[in-house]
């Protein structure tokens, strides 16, 4: 692929790239550099949380470079006290603490669970994780992580992750020890094709949590800022976590996450975390763009309704071509088909004209949806569309 005097050839390689180069993006639609245009379901993997290049985000950008990028973490600056103040606010949790992926901020919580482990529970480590589970491509979060094929990637694991299953509080019960720390999972597990935690596994975690004196910790890093259609996923359950992870829309498209803590549980002392960028100004304005957008009255009831409205029409499409279901919460959705045909669908589907599709399959047999929060019923109408004329050839 070549751009101005350059070739692509000189990039790292770690996936297969189609043959395509980006160069704008306005909401739900991406435009390459031949013209085309792409309806985009998958908005960088749940990132860009308000569509590409919105206003709100370029402004508070915009406005941000003009005055202070990063005068280092070792100082405070208003964009990141603003950002943690509105995240305390809607949600049960108490300190902030900023970093730049949502790997780095599952890696923080492990490091926070671990240091409370030695204050308060004689140097217990171990945090039990689920089969299937997703929360990085750090050593330790992929440790963390129940993705088939991870335990020999980069061999040895970091130690301490006993794996449960998912929505089995048996599986969980049987693995506390005295080395337990914490549970720690994600209400939906989206790389593992949108698995949602039950509400009653949820409480019922929560009680047993309690009940054993261990941490109970939230990755909510594709689940969150809105995406399910409460602000946390967590939140539908309604329960309180102990510590929680953001990442992806925190930022709408920047790198930009977080880890939150209970005052109880926030034991980091000076020189246990930190990082070059952590809370800087630049990618903080965008969260507080982010934020202030989705706290906004009548947003999240819109999230809601595109949910259902998105729900309903793979319904139909699950009817008209005798697949296997769909399930989801709000906007993170997943179609399961008849057959291991998913991958097919989203080449033929970015390959379409004159307009083209971009789609996710996590599984061979299931297509996962990450719309913007801001998709159209007109814009689901015309994927489903598309989607159907797929699934027909």
């Amino acid at each position: 692929m070549k751009y101005g005097e350059f070739d692509s050839a000189s990039l790292m390689y770690i996936t297969n790239r189609p043959e395509i180069l980006f160069e704008r993006g306005e909401g739900s639609w991406l435009f390459d550099s031949q013209g085309k245009a792409y309806l985009d379901f998958v908005q960088g993997w749940a990132v860009n949380c308000l569509g590409h290049s919105p206003a709100v985000i370029r402004d508070a950008v915009v406005k941000q470079v003009n005055t202070l990028i990063n005068p280092s973490p070792a100082f405070y600056n208003g964009p990141m006290i603003e950002l943690a103040g509105l995240l305390t606010a809607h949600c049960s949790l108490d300190r902030v603490f900023f970093a730049n992926s949502g790997a780095e901020a599952n890696e923080g919580a492990i490091k926070l669970a671990r240091k409370w482990g030695r204050l308060h529970r004689d140097g217990a480590y171990e945090i039990i994780t689920f089969d299937h589970a997703f929360h990085g491509r750090t050593l330790a979060t992929m440790s963390a992580s129940g993705k088939a094929g991870w335990d020999t990637l980069f061999a040895p694991q970091v130690p301490g992750f006993p794996k449960a299953a998912l929505n089995d509080i048996d599986s969980v019960a049987a693995l506390i020890g005295p080395n337990t720390v914490a549970v720690m999972l994600e209400p939906v597990q989206g790389e593992g094709g949108v698995i949602p935690a039950t509400p009653e596994f949820l409480q019922a975690l929560r009680k047993l949590t309690r009940e054993n004196n261990i941490l109970l910790i939230v990755d909510e890093v594709q689940s969150g800022m809105g995406r399910t259609g409460r602000l946390f996923a967590h939140q539908h359950a309604g329960i309180e976590p102990d510590i929680m992870t953001l990442g992806k829309g925190i930022g709408g498209g920047v790198p930009l996450s977080a880890l939150l803590a209970t005052e109880a549980v926030s034991c980091f002392e000076p020189g246990d975390q930190g990082g070059t960028y952590n809370g800087n100004p630049l990618m903080s304005a965008a969260g507080v763009a982010v934020m202030r957008t989705l706290i906004a009255p009548g947003f999240m009831d819109e999230v809601l309704a595109r949910g259902e409205y998105l729900a309903a029409r793979l319904r139909e499409l699950v009817a008209r071509h005798g697949l296997a279901g769909e399930r989801g919460f709000g906007l993170l959705r997943a179609l399961v088909l008849d057959s291991d045909r998913a991958p097919a669908i989203v080449k033929a589907a970015l390959e379409g004209s004159p307009t083209g599709l971009l789609l996710n399959a996590p599984r061979p047999n299931l297509l996962r949806f990450m719309p913007s929060l801001t998709v159209s019923e007109a814009e689901i109408d015309q994927m489903t569309a598309m989607l159907d004329a797929l699934l027909k050839a």
